[in-house]
């Protein structure tokens, strides 16, 4: 049996209101969150460790209780997190006068041709030196294996190879089952780790 329980309904019984926001500016604050780190756990605390913490702790809970306990343990997270991420939005703000139809034109041409280029360059570097490595041979991935998350194999093995800055990307929401290789570019050459 299966249900959809709708974002109304859950704030109905956990009697929580979330704030409405004008249009793009909850995108472009968690964007400069993410380069400003501002709501990582030395900043505000582990909520995954804090919050049954607090259920353990509290006989009632609401979203003040909730917020009274955080205060109290962590009283300058708000202004330190915010202070990070303001921060970051002035520079977004300073960056964006500087964007213009041209510059959009050449960041689409380098995504285009020289970042699929790059990638597509590391990925078969990759899998070549992993198949001499093994002993066995390698290919790039058709564009069915590509939509499974699949860049390539080494012999029968399926790979999916990143770059590791992939692994701070919360925002992605794909789901890869095959193992996945990170890789760094170092001023001698590439850095993996599987």
């Amino acid at each position: 049996m299966n249900y959809t329980i709708k974002n109304e309904e859950i704030e109905f019984y956990n009697a929580s209101k979330s704030r409405v926001f004008p249009k793009y500016t909850s995108q472009l604050i968690n964007w400069a969150n993410q380069n400003a780190q501002g709501t990582r756990p030395v900043v505000v605390g582990q909520m995954s460790e804090l919050f049954p913490q607090f259920l353990a702790s509290e006989s009632e809970i609401t979203i003040d209780t909730w917020r009274q306990w955080y205060v109290e343990r962590y009283p300058e997270a708000f202004e330190k997190a915010t202070d990070k991420i303001y921060a970051q939005v002035q520079n977004l703000r300073e960056a964006i006068t500087l964007i213009d139809r041209e510059m959009v034109e050449q960041w689409v041409e380098d995504l285009v041709v020289c970042k699929t280029f790059n990638g597509l360059y590391v990925q078969k570097a990759i899998l070549g030196f992993l198949a001499e490595k093994r002993g066995t041979t390698y290919r790039l991935a058709t564009p069915e294996e590509e939509a499974k998350g699949i860049d390539g194999f080494v012999g029968n093995e399926p790979f999916s190879i990143k770059p590791d800055t992939y692994k701070t990307m919360g925002r992605l929401s794909e789901t890869i089952d095959v193992t996945i290789i990170y890789y760094t570019k170092t001023k001698t050459g590439l850095k993996i780790e599987f």
